[in-house]
């Protein structure tokens, strides 16, 4: 993989390095980071930047990687074999805290290259949605504090990539598997700004659910990992390390409550390949340069914490992978337990709901002059709603080409099916399900599936696939083939097709095959009387009376509902 070089046109230089210090109010156009990343990169044998692939704007995704190998190949090589650690910026360009402490840091270690001793291999995405960082102004943040100008939300095709890591409608999803793949990081990090309530911290965080952590990775994150980044900040940098803020009620009062990680998000998605993910969250009222100091110290221990820890990382992830091989179930749809929490002790601002003299209406309004202490509580109890007995072996239909295509840039290692065949499988049928009203990220999520499992005699094509879930990536496999995990394919309307009936009946003609089909089936004949008796819409209409022995008659599409993805155990 080699850097390409590129110009616009309408875009003339005219900035310096200094202009991304500690204290700038300014954050660097797309076009002015890849020009100062080339120029760190120039400067410096231990800094690389490689083109990993287009975007959805058409301009590439970069990789810079600290500590790797002479080449890319050795490069990417060294990352997967060592300990890696991956930060993630500008997947919302208008929060660009990352970009910046990322070039400060990045100068730091070219000026002082014997730092990189024990240094583990550390890789930047330096703006994942490029589109969204050509798309500047001052003012989609209207709550934000700094910079002067920043990007958009929203990439070319207006998605949020952050919640795309699992559908990936976009081209900038593609190129993240390559990049994640080709590095495997240990630890992964994305760095965000805030929306919510005001408090005094600067730096929050999301780790990974706790309560859907392997053990190993659980143990090592929260007696370890996150004891120490909260003791390093503290003593290094005066920074107080805080869980997200995020809100049960209105305020602060009510509590907080663990974010739900789920695959559509970075962190969640890279969990599923057992690497150690956070979301940073500093705060959005707070300056813009006090927002980069705390990205940047954040980065800075956990990269120490991580130099120091590699053994352990290793292991963690070794056993985690394990503990889910072993695992004869997958545990899925979590939900938070109301009626469990714990109390934390929290740093924020007195607040009141005065009249607003414009609106004439109460309006929330946080006191920075009038801060507290105080314990509130703390929602962080969750319990899985489905627990599901996994195959060994998933079948997948050749005709679903953009489920294979998926499955395999997530390095699925997948089995082409020679010749047909008749075979004895598990198969999914749908029985029920709620329709999203409303789009969510370019879809109409499907939501409560009623699945029904049963056994029996599938025919294969030539060209289907067989996936062994005996493999490295199985927990991502079990996630989005099984149909009822929260974000699964299914979800996510890639078997759409199927849930659609194709056939139907002229009720005029039908109603004088009745007799003969209740006549050969006693069962439905009895089923049908009851029902009669016990529902006095069902006896009024024609067409529920007609369609039920329909549905239950000979007649029926049997394949009706059955999704092209069958299971062996």
């Amino acid at each position: 993989m080699k850097i390409i070089f590129f110009s616009f046109t309408y875009f003339i230089s005219f900035f310096s390095f200094s202009q991304y210090e500690m204290n700038s109010n300014a954050s660097p156009s797309y076009p002015e980071l890849i020009e100062v990343l080339t120029s760190l990169t120039d400067s410096s044998e231990a800094i690389q930047l490689y083109n990993m692939g287009s975007s959805d704007y058409g301009l590439p995704i970069y990789l810079c990687v600290v500590n790797g190998g002479r080449d890319s190949l050795s490069t990417f090589k060294k990352a997967r074999k060592e300990t890696t650690i991956l930060f993630n910026n500008a997947i919302h360009p208008g929060e660009p805290d990352g970009i910046n402490a990322m070039l400060i840091w990045l100068n730091e270690i070219s000026k002082n290259p014997e730092s990189l001793i024990n240094l583990p291999v550390v890789a930047f995405i330096p703006a994942y949605n490029v589109g969204g960082m050509m798309n500047r102004s001052s003012h989609s943040r209207a709550n934000q504090n700094g910079p002067l100008e920043y990007g958009f939300r929203g990439n070319a095709q207006n998605l949020d990539l952050n919640r795309d890591f699992i559908k990936m409608d976009s081209k900038n999803a593609f190129t993240f598997t390559r990049i994640f793949h080709a590095i495997d990081p240990d630890i992964f990090v994305d760095n965000h700004v805030s929306n919510g309530a005001d408090y005094q911290y600067t730096l929050t965080y999301i780790s990974n659910l706790e309560d859907r952590m392997s053990p190993s990775i659980r143990k090592m994150t929260y007696e370890s990992l996150l004891p120490n980044l909260e003791s390093a900040l503290k003593t290094n940098y005066e920074i107080d390390l805080f869980p997200y803020v995020d809100l049960v009620g209105t305020t602060p009062d009510f509590g907080i409550t663990s974010f739900n990680d789920l695959a559509r998000y970075s962190m969640g998605y890279v969990a599923l390949f057992h690497s150690i993910g956070f979301t940073v969250e500093t705060h959005m009222l707070k300056p813009f340069p006090s927002r980069v100091r705390a990205t940047y110290a954040f980065m800075d221990e956990i990269i120490k914490w991580t130099s120091s820890h590699k053994a352990l990382i290793e292991k963690s992830r070794i056993q985690a992978r394990e503990y889910t091989s072993s695992s004869p179930y997958l545990l899925c749809n979590y939900k938070r337990m109301e009626d469990l929490k714990d109390s934390i002790m929290f740093k924020g601002y007195t607040h009141s709901f005065p009249k607003h003299k414009i609106t004439g209406l109460k309006r929330l309004k946080y006191d920075t002059l009038m801060p507290y202490e105080k314990f509130i509580p703390h929602f962080n109890s969750y319990m899985p709603t489905d627990t599901l007995l996994v195959p060994n072996f998933y079948y997948v239909g050749r005709q679903e080409k953009d489920v294979v295509k998926r499955l395999k840039a997530n390095k699925v290692e997948l089995t082409k099916i020679k010749n047909d065949t008749n075979i004895y499988l598990g198969v999914y049928r749908v029985m029920d399900f709620e329709s999203s009203k409303k789009p969510y990220e370019g879809h109409f999520q499907l939501k409560n599936p009623l699945i029904e499992r049963n056994q029996q005699w599938v025919t294969l094509k030539r060209g289907d696939w067989v996936i062994s879930a005996n493999q490295k990536n199985a927990l991502f496999i079990h996630s989005v083939l099984q149909p009822e995990p929260e974000d699964s394919y299914l979800i996510w309307n890639f078997f759409d097709s199927y849930l659609q009936q194709k056939e139907y009946f002229s009720s005029y003609v039908f109603v004088d095959k009745i007799g003969e089909i209740l006549k050969q089936d006693p069962e439905l004949k009895k089923n049908y009387k009851a029902r009669l008796k016990e529902d006095d819409a069902f006896r009024n209409s024609e067409w529920d009376q007609l369609y039920y022995i329909y549905r239950n008659s000979p007649y029926f599409e049997k394949t009706y509902g059955i999704l092209p993805v069958y299971y062996q155990y």
